[in-house]
């Protein structure tokens, strides 16, 4: 499996920049990356949010990492960035360290760095897998992707 390249800063909306590396001491971190400024993400916001409140109780920190500035996100997610944690990059910076080349994407990176599963577009079977892998690696039940109120499959945005 691949790691995380580097220790990019993670910049929450409401908090201060401290390295991915501090995110991870004590759960996984389950990433939603999203563009805020492309349809492609948008379709997605409801079936991320979902996957979120599926693994709320489950032992592994679940956030959104939006590639822009804070006021775009914030306006952006909405109520989706009061419910959850919300880093903004809009550098690229964490969204690269992950290795994302196309988003939406749902990345699953372990404590010591490792990415577990990373699925870039909708494609409801790769997102599914990451949902297994946090199972098998929380004992929570996986959540059954697609839902019957997500989109079709479609191949996302490629990054600048």
């Amino acid at each position: 499996m691949p790691q995380l390249s580097g220790d990019p800063d993670l910049d929450p909306i409401n908090g201060d920049a401290r390295p991915f590396s501090d995110w991870l001491t004590t759960f996984p971190l389950l990433l939603g990356v999203i563009d805020p400024y492309t349809h492609e993400s948008s379709w997605l916001l409801d079936t991320v949010a979902r996957v979120f409140h599926h693994y709320r109780g489950a032992g592994v920190r679940v956030a959104w990492l939006a590639t822009g500035p804070a006021d775009g996100v914030d306006s952006f997610l909405d109520h989706y960035a009061e419910e959850y944690l919300t880093f903004c990059d809009p550098d690229y910076a964490a969204t690269k360290a992950l290795g994302l080349e196309t988003l939406p994407a749902l990345t699953l990176v372990r404590q010591d760095g490792e990415i577990l599963g990373a699925a870039e577009g909708w494609n409801p079977a790769e997102w599914r897998a990451i949902s297994e892998t946090l199972g098998d690696l929380t004992g929570w039940t996986p959540l059954n992707l697609p839902g019957p109120k997500d989109p079709t499959p479609y191949a996302g945005t490629t990054l600048p």
